[in-house]
């Protein structure tokens, strides 16, 4: 279809002077972009694309064939940038600024001139008629990017938008105009690994429905592969079923709500989502992997993940894609309160022990509580505090009025704009315990150097407390022990169950 593309020019049209219009000098801008420096090489694609955008009269036939050419170019490079993105753990605040920034554009700007084309589509010209011949692909293309402008959002828990969800609904809508919405674009036309319109517009779906904003950003890649494997064993459909979960309006600015109560109207562009076999596909492969199985040599996530690193993922994803998704635990209540919060280990041993915390970035900030229930708390805040709040942070917070200070985790983190975020924490401990952790081996315990720690008996099982230690602290082949209630007491380490970077909280048999 390119070639066919290529080689239409219709009488009467316009000559474009832009280089891209000539397919000798798009060959050659391709051909030269740097391999080995992928900034420079995006740096100039983008131009490319921006390019593109502002020539209005360069023609739509031309327009597809450039639009990809600069797409397929740029996935080595953006291969590369995500990997970055995501692996460097100890990246700046602005170095990963800069990578989001570059990828996110990257995306947006590709869906801009997919969506040019689609506009052109539905011309009743020769352009238009071949436009439409290469409908499969186009659409598909589109669904894509839109998918990777609303993925790269999800990293830094922005909200889905719902224009974004408007735009996906046009391209399937008008996918399935043509007729061609189960249908693969053929191979020339089509990105490594592309499916139909439909298929990949399921797979946003269901990215959707993972209710991601409590993972991290690494998780919600892993939960989108993960998808990308299981997909075929999803069902969406225009018909509502006894176990569809999720559903949507293509015609519409939103995204997919669980259909907890059928759609007040019936309307031609409702499509309904359920897991179906895709779930059985996903809880096997949990099974395996908690049992020491190895990861599958077809799995394809991208990079080798070991399975440790794939079960956080995984288990999130079996969960939020059952056939009966996860329901709230404990009911919320509305409040107005205002409370003081501290972020990170070291701020919540020094708020807990009575030393007020240290100035500068780290100091206490004021949050409005707006809901709470047995296992949490919600908050709403006017300024987004810096780059510590993410999914894990740890906090203490002190209510307004209040006399302790309560411990918890970021789980949830929703940006609103620039300079608001909602905040959803778990409470670990109404009353956490300072105490000073030393090896039960050690012959002179008082001359032993501790490890500082919060102790929290609250929501930990029968014989076991729960310890918030500094990172890289806990050892199953160390037996700890600690001053507690007026006695030494024995600590058996037994299992990790959750860590940060300055932090991790681990389960300890407690002995005499």
């Amino acid at each position: 279809m390119l070639e066919k593309l290529r080689g239409l020019s219709p009488f009467g049209a316009k000559k474009s002077d832009h280089p891209l219009a000539d397919a000798r000098e798009l060959r050659r801008v391709v051909d030269g972009l740097r391999a080995d420096n992928s900034f420079k090489a995006l740096d100039d694609i983008m131009g490319w694309l921006e390019s593109l955008r502002d020539a209005r009269e360069f023609p739509e036939e031309r327009l597809y064939e450039a639009v990809c050419r600069l797409d397929d170019a740029a996935q080595p490079h953006l291969k590369r940038l995500t990997r970055d993105y995501l692996h460097s753990a100890r990246q700046s605040g602005a170095e990963g600024k800069r990578l989001w920034t570059i990828c996110h554009g990257h995306w947006t700007a590709v869906a801009v001139g997919y969506e040019r084309c689609l506009a052109a589509s539905v011309a009743q010209s020769r352009t238009g008629d071949q436009l439409r011949q290469a409908m499969p692909a186009l659409s598909a293309r589109l669904i894509v990017a839109l998918g990777h402008v609303l993925k790269w959002s999800l990293f830094r828990h922005g909200p889905a938008e719902g224009l974004i969800w408007q735009r996906l609904g046009a391209a399937l809508l008008a996918a399935e105009s043509a007729g061609v919405a189960g249908r693969a674009g053929a191979s020339r036309e089509s990105a490594p690994g592309l499916g139909s319109a439909q298929q990949e517009y399921v797979k946003i779906v269901a990215l959707q429905a993972a209710s991601v904003d409590s993972l991290s950003a690494l998780d919600v890649e892993l939960v989108e592969r993960l998808i990308a494997n299981f997909h075929l064993g999803f069902v969406f459909s225009a018909t509502a079923e006894a176990d569809s979960v999720y559903w949507v309006d293509l015609a519409l600015p939103a995204p997919p709500t669980r259909l907890a109560r059928m759609p007040p109207t019936v309307v031609a562009t409702q499509r309904f989502f359920k897991p179906a076999a895709a779930h059985a596909g996903i809880a096997k492969l949990l099974h395996d992997l908690e049992r020491g199985h190895d990861v599958p040599a077809d799995l394809v996530l991208g990079a080798h993940y070991h399975a440790q690193a794939l079960l956080p993922a995984l288990r999130h994803l079996a969960t939020y894609l059952a056939p009966v998704p996860p329901q709230r635990r404990h009911d919320r209540h509305s409040v107005r309160q205002r409370a003081l919060v501290v972020n990170g280990f070291e701020q919540a041993i020094r708020a807990i022990s009575g030393r007020q915390p240290e100035s500068g970035a780290a100091s206490a900030e004021i949050w409005q509580v707006e809901n709470v229930s047995r296992g949490g708390f919600g908050a709403l805040l006017d300024t987004v505090p810096g780059e510590w709040l993410k999914v894990g942070a740890l906090v203490a917070m002190q209510p307004n009025g209040g006399g302790n200070w309560l411990l918890g985790i970021v789980r949830r983190y929703l940006r609103l704009g620039d300079s608001a975020a909602q905040v959803g924490i778990e409470t670990l401990a109404l009353q956490a315990i300072l105490v000073d952790l030393r090896a039960r081996a050690t012959s002179s315990y008082a001359a032993a150097a501790g490890i500082p720690a919060l102790l929290i008996r609250e929501g930990s099982a029968a014989g076991e407390v729960r310890a918030v230690m500094p990172f890289a602290s806990f050892s199953l082949r160390d037996t700890l022990e600690c001053e507690l209630d007026g006695r030494r007491v024995q600590l058996t380490p037994i299992a990790v169950v959750d860590r940060a970077a300055d932090y991790e909280l681990a389960r300890f048999r407690l002995g005499g």
